[in-house]
């Protein structure tokens, strides 16, 4: 999940990308980012099967794509540098983060020994640090890695206070990091195997930045224990977002969505039942942009929300709905069929999507 603070507009975006990268652009490339307004990035399946990360514009045009070691899921922008860090879906080992200005050479971050990503994180506002969030797998505990994001080079972790944190974000003035841990546990023995449906343990944990304490844990109810907290935005205002995944019984259909801020407790969105049956119990990504909290379920919907009420504003049958980001108005979103802002492609399109360059929001 990117920051809105990331946002820069494109003359910005080409400067901060470097020599290197505009240089690596084909002509075709070089056109299309000039035309567009704004630049998004995600991952991509190529028609060979391969992995790579993607350069959008926002009409949907394709602008240049990077192998990567394996798939990747989530994307985090750096608000300094305009740098991109993509990571590896779980339980993958790596982060690929995008050439710095200064010296045009990519990196690729390795997962310490007895750790994996969770295949979320992101930048600190200063854009002086990158977190990830990782696995301890062996302790069952999920922990913060904590990373210079002037070399990569890994400082040390915080605990997540929780199992399986998936998305990871932080508080726009920086004094706060924000755990979505998912209450799943896995170990890279079993590859991605569910071990304790029966036993979940989601929750939400606000987490102060300067030292890793635990400030507040919101634990889920019992009756909704089987309630995965997976995917953070964060709304006007600082509100912290959050959007889960139902692990329990297909005709069951808990609330998916919901809101918190320091010192409250969680509060979900009731939602219509026709539109909670589409998302079929599953928020795959969620976004915030022009006072609407976006929602997109591979089931094949998009949901829009207005944030101020909670009250849906659009619903859109879009079969394979992955990756969401805010658009001039409303959402560009990308599908797992290769749609992405309404223009077909010979790839896949991943489950996470981030602008990267355009209006600020």
């Amino acid at each position: 999940m990117a920051a809105r603070s990331g946002l820069i507009d494109r003359r910005s975006f080409i400067r901060a990308a470097g020599a290197a990268f505009l240089a690596g652009l084909s002509p075709r490339a070089g056109f299309a980012l000039e035309r567009t307004d704004a630049v998004y990035a995600t991952g991509i399946r190529r028609p060979d099967g391969r992995f790579a990360l993607a350069l959008m514009g926002e009409d949907g045009t394709f602008i240049s794509d990077v192998a990567l070691p394996d798939r990747m899921h989530g994307l985090a922008v750096s608000p300094r540098t305009g740098q991109v860090a993509a990571f590896a879906r779980r339980p993958g080992t790596f982060i690929y983060v995008t050439p710095a200005p200064e010296d045009g050479a990519d990196t690729i971050v390795n997962a310490v020994p007895d750790r994996h990503f969770y295949g979320h994180g992101t930048f600190s506002p200063d854009g002086r640090l990158l977190y990830a969030s990782e696995n301890d797998f062996d302790n069952r505990r999920g922990v913060i890695g904590i990373y210079d994001a002037r070399n990569f080079l890994r400082l040390g972790e915080y605990p997540s206070y929780g199992i399986g944190p998936h998305d990871l974000s932080v508080t726009p003035d920086g004094r706060y990091l924000i755990a979505a841990n998912g209450g799943i546990e896995t170990h890279p023995d079993f590859g991605r195997t569910k071990l304790n449906l029966d036993h979940m343990e989601p929750s939400l944990a606000l987490i102060d930045a300067a030292n890793g304490a635990l400030l507040e844990k919101h634990e889920l109810p019992e009756s909704l224990a089987q309630l995965s907290t997976r995917h953070l935005a964060i709304g006007e205002k600082g509100r912290i977002w959050f959007a889960c995944q139902f692990e329990g019984p297909r005709n069951e259909t808990p609330p998916l969505v919901g809101h918190f801020a320091m010192g409250e407790g969680l509060s979900f969105t009731p939602l219509p039942e026709d539109v909670t049956r589409g998302l079929g119990n599953y928020v795959g990504a969620i976004a915030y942009g022009n006072g609407l909290i976006g929602l997109t379920s591979p089931k094949g919907v998009v949901v829009s929300l207005e944030e101020a009420s909670g009250r849906v504003v659009e619903t859109r049958a879009v079969p394979d709905a992955a990756g969401i980001a805010p658009a001039k108005t409303g959402f560009a979103v990308g599908t797992y069929g290769g749609v992405f802002a309404d223009r077909q492609h010979d790839l896949a399109f991943d489950q996470h999507a981030v602008r990267l360059s355009g209006l600020s929001f």
